[in-house]
């Protein structure tokens, strides 16, 4: 028995699927879910000293690779300060001055622990700041597990109408258009516009596949939150700050009324943000009433991981690095009939082209043997990071590309 093996099967006794998170059990790609030992750069260590170049990057905070040095030091410093305060300290300032800062429509800022705090912070914003009750999402987009949010979410959960535990009242008040259908979302703001207190959407889709949507579908949908008083929420969870600086927001001009952030701002330590126009954030608790806080909130380890991060971010050479090594994929898959690639900025979707959903799992199998790690479900997408060289690419080009689906 493997290391990995043994360490899955005592984890499975004192642990709901042996795992902290549903994805990471294997059960979309079958056989058992690596225990990691160390990373560094692009490469993951496991515990039975295998080696494989990393394409999940921890599902996308990772955009300058694993222990990056710089950000390390920041840590390491961070550590030698002590490792949580509770109370005010510089470092969360820092950041949010710097990001308000190259961001003038992101006004004011609250830190959080996580996306799906972010999420749920923003959301009661959105009610209190309207009086209204109802919430747009869009199918496939997912906004972490919070009850609101977990109705036809991404991450493999899309047709599912309700995690169990979700109570129909709460699943009532939230309304599920399908993406990029401008019909229906001008019928749905025609039935319930007075109702709808936001719109949530991911403008990157990426758990669910990789669905880049259109300015012209983004612009219409801003259009349709101002006109009827809806606020606009752009989940930047995973796109905010790796599409660019600015995230999809930056990239298209649009102005959401809050976004919320995730991932790269904690430099891959637990973190999450919602930000917005100062008259909304002005709402939050203890300027005004409505209520967040949060124990571990604004922690000064991810604090100073996040500042490290963001400030390698800030003249756009990470950015330009990144889609050269899209580019370079997307052109050495082009003709390898058995497989798709979509690929923007530093997000690809790799999937077996035909029946994707149950063949990713020995495309999956083929690639780890091969010393390469994708993300272990078809429905999540795999991210590169300032660590990945173009000969890795050329490694991953082809391994898949030698890749022949079974029978």
């Amino acid at each position: 028995m493997t290391r990995s093996a043994d360490y899955f099967a005592r984890a499975l006794r004192v642990t709901p699927g042996g795992v902290h998170s549903p994805v990471r059990a294997f059960a979309a790609v079958g056989g058992q879910p690596l225990f990691i030992e160390s990373a560094g750069g692009a490469i993951i260590r496991d515990a039975d000293d295998n080696t494989y170049t990393d394409y999940c990057m921890a599902f996308g905070p990772l955009i300058l690779g694993h222990a990056n040095p710089s950000v390390a030091q920041a840590v390491h410093q961070a550590v030698d300060h002590g490792w949580s305060y509770g109370t005010a300290e510089r470092w969360s300032l820092q950041l949010a001055e710097l990001i308000t800062g190259r961001l003038p429509w992101a006004e004011q800022i609250r830190f959080v622990n996580s996306g799906t705090e972010a999420v749920m912070t923003a959301l009661r914003l959105a009610r209190a700041a309207t009086g209204r009750r109802k919430l747009v999402k869009f199918a496939g987009c997912y906004h972490g597990h919070s009850d609101a949010m977990l109705i036809a979410a991404g991450s493999g959960m899309s047709g599912m109408p309700a995690s169990a535990g979700v109570t129909a009242a709460t699943a009532a008040e939230t309304l599920v258009l399908p993406l990029a259908d401008s019909d229906a979302l001008t019928t749905a703001f025609a039935a319930h516009g007075s109702e709808i207190a936001a719109v949530i959407i991911e403008p990157l889709p990426a758990n669910q596949g990789l669905q880049p949507q259109t300015t012209e579908f983004l612009q219409t949908l801003a259009a349709t939150c101002r006109a009827s008083g809806a606020l606009l929420i752009f989940d930047e969870v995973i796109s905010g700050f790796r599409c660019s600086f600015g995230g999809v927001a930056g990239q298209t001009g649009l102005q959401p009324d809050l976004v919320t952030w995730g991932k790269i701002i904690g430099g891959g330590f637990p973190v999450g943000a919602v930000a917005g126009r100062r008259e909304l954030m002005q709402r939050i608790a203890p300027a005004g009433d409505v209520y967040q806080a949060g124990t571990l909130s604004a922690n000064p380890v991810a604090m100073q991981a996040g500042l490290a991060t963001l400030r390698q971010l800030e003249d756009g050479g990470v950015y330009r690095q990144l889609e050269q090594l899209g580019a370079q994929l997307r052109d050495g898959l082009q003709a390898v009939k058995n497989l798709r690639v979509t690929a923007t900025d530093s997000l690809f979707w790799l999937q077996p082209a035909s029946d994707p959903v149950s063949h990713y799992g020995d495309l999956h199998r083929h690639m780890l043997a091969g010393g390469i790690y994708l993300p272990p479900s078809p429905h999540e997408v795999a991210f590169f990071a300032t660590a990945h060289t173009p000969a890795d690419v050329e490694r991953l080009i082809a391994r898949a590309g030698s890749w022949q689906p079974a029978c």
